[in-house]
């Protein structure tokens, strides 16, 4: 049986309808796929990372946003919803889209785990002012750091007694401030509950 193909989307018609949408959409290739809401952790550690980034930003160029800030990759013809974005330059102003973030960060799923790892992984590192790109575990204490050296990205990985050190924005998280007041529990009961 053949799935029926929507018709493409412009993105002028999707950046409307976003507008008028109580359900926030990400944009590939003309066609939207809605987003799925986020747990008690995902948000905890969204608000912990994005709170340390307006205080680190403060009297400086660079604007931090969590959640509802579409950022689009003019290259790709893409939209997505980055848990939270950073740009420091000042051209970078749409009202509702960032173009030029120099920090993306996505707290890991299960849900969009996959896409956040091969899709938004390749697509963010088409962005040419992304300096860094966070994958943030939120069922232990593990960050994933990709950052731009060069015309090379390097990785790291860092675990409970480790700092990310964040050079977008000359920051120093230690993972007790990104896990604070985050309480683990087995997958298995998080969907269960």
């Amino acid at each position: 049986m053949q799935q029926a193909h929507q018709p493409s989307l412009s993105i002028k018609d999707y950046l409307k309808g976003e507008l008028e949408s109580e359900v926030r959409h990400e944009f590939y290739d003309g066609q939207v796929s809605a987003m799925a809401g986020a747990g008690r952790n995902h948000n905890k550690i969204s608000l912990n990372i994005a709170s340390r980034l307006r205080q680190g930003s403060r009297g400086t160029s660079c604007s931090s946003f969590m959640a509802d800030m579409k950022l689009y990759i003019a290259e790709l013809e893409r939209f997505y919803y980055p848990d939270i974005l950073l740009s420091c330059d000042e051209l970078d102003n749409h009202e509702y889209y960032s173009e030029k973030p120099c920090l993306v960060v996505e707290v890991l799923s299960p849900s969009t785990e996959g896409i956040d790892r091969r899709e938004k992984l390749h697509a963010y590192q088409n962005i040419p002012s992304l300096h860094e790109y966070v994958m943030v575990a939120q069922d232990e204490q593990k960050v994933e750091l990709y950052r731009r050296d060069g015309e090379h990205w390097q990785y790291f990985l860092l675990n409970a007694n480790d700092t990310l050190q964040l050079e977008c924005i000359e920051i120093a998280l230690p993972m007790r401030d990104i896990y604070e007041d985050v309480v683990f529990k087995p997958r298995d009961e998080v969907i269960a509950n």
